[in-house]
Formats: C-alpha cells, sequence, structure tokens
C-alpha cells in the first residue's frame, strides 16, 4: 500500500499557486472565474494571465492538488468548453501547510526590531 503524501513535499508554492488553490477552496470554478477570483480576492494586486493560469493548473492536476470536476452549472448557466477544477483532499492539506508556513514567516518578521516590535 502507498504511504499518503506529505503536504511539505510541495512546499513552498509560488504565490501564484497559492493564490489557486485558495480560489478554489470554496468552489468548483473554470478558469476565467479563477482569474477574476484571484483579482477580486488581491483587489487587484494579482492579475494572472490565461498562459500563466493554464501552466499551474495543469502543474496542479499533474501533482494531484486538483482534479477536473464532473459537476456542473446547468446548462443556461454554462458553457460546454469550459472546464471546471476542484480541490482535492490532498490539495486541501498542501494549502493549509502553506497558510501556516506563510502565517509563521509573518509572525516571526512582527516579532523583528525591523517592524518595531522587539
Amino acid at each position: 500500500m502507498a504511504q499518503p503524501r506529505d503536504p511539505l513535499s510541495l512546499l513552498p508554492l509560488t504565490p501564484a499557486m497559492f493564490h489557486v488553490l485558495v480560489a478554489l477552496a470554496d468552489e468548483d470554478l473554470h478558469g476565467y472565474a479563477i482569474i477574476k477570483d484571484v483579482a477580486a480576492r488581491t483587489d487587484g494586486d494579482v492579475s494572472l494571465g490565461t498562459g500563466t493560469l493554464y501552466g499551474i493548473v495543469k502543474r496542479l492536476l499533474a501533482d494531484g492538488l486538483v482534479v477536473e470536476s464532473k459537476r456542473r452549472p446547468a446548462a443556461a448557466e454554462d458553457d460546454e468548453r469550459r472546464r471546471y477544477y476542484r480541490l482535492t483532499d490532498f490539495g486541501r492539506r498542501v494549502v493549509a501547510a502553506e497558510t501556516e508556513r506563510l502565517e509563521a514567516m509573518v509572525s516571526a518578521a512582527r516579532a523583528t526590531r525591523a517592524l518595531g516590535k522587539a
């Protein structure tokens, strides 16, 4: 039987990969919806191009962090050409581990004299 994969083995994530995984945390999304979600969550500070997004999605699929979702909206609200993506359980563990890693880095930085805390 195969050993469960360690989420830490994929860290650190690139910022763009992290944003894509966060976008998929609440619901299945298609590519353009991921781009819009990331832009909205970052107040426009992160703008993913389609080439960048689909390169990331290809890697996330290969690493087992996302899968192509079979769930689709009603036909009247959907375009059959769209592919929807869903975060896997392993993907959730990876994004949680990355969030903890980033929180620890921010906490350590806040404790320094450079930020006026020490």
